[in-house]
């Protein structure tokens, strides 16, 4: 008498990556870039941070609300100011090398290309704020 066929199991092998690992390299503390702050760009964002406050707080003191034109400078400034901070951060501690899958050269033309964009927008607004009120 023949024995019946038993179903023969497979072995399903599956393999689990998290978000995080892709970003993760072989040291997990933050490293800490002192030489930095003394290079061409470490110096321009540190000049970036110190002149960009001062511009949104002068602005502060101002009555900025009346003047619907400097309502829209302290908003670019205070947030162009928050950005460079952010940058410094990611500098410093060196952050831009974790994170290869950001063009970071494409992220400062950018910021560039972002800055002319809101200087059209503020001429051109000027430019319909002079043609309504004639």
């Amino acid at each position: 008498m023949e024995e019946p066929q038993r179903a023969r199991s497979h072995t399903v092998t599956t393999t689990a990556s998290s978000f995080a690992e892709n970003f993760s390299t072989s040291s997990s503390s933050f490293a800490y870039d002192r030489e930095f702050l003394r290079t061409l760009p470490g110096f321009l964002i540190v000049a970036e941070i110190v002149l960009g406050l001062l511009v949104w707080t002068l602005i502060a003191g101002t009555e900025y609300f009346r003047v619907p034109a400097f309502g829209w400078v302290m908003f670019v400034a205070v947030f162009y100011w928050v950005l460079t901070v952010f940058f410094l951060i990611i500098y410093i501690t060196m952050t831009y090398t974790r994170i290869p899958q950001v063009p970071w050269t494409t992220v400062f033309f950018a910021f560039l290309v972002t800055i002319c964009y809101a200087g059209n927008t503020y001429f051109s607004f000027i430019a319909w704020r002079s043609r309504t009120i004639q």
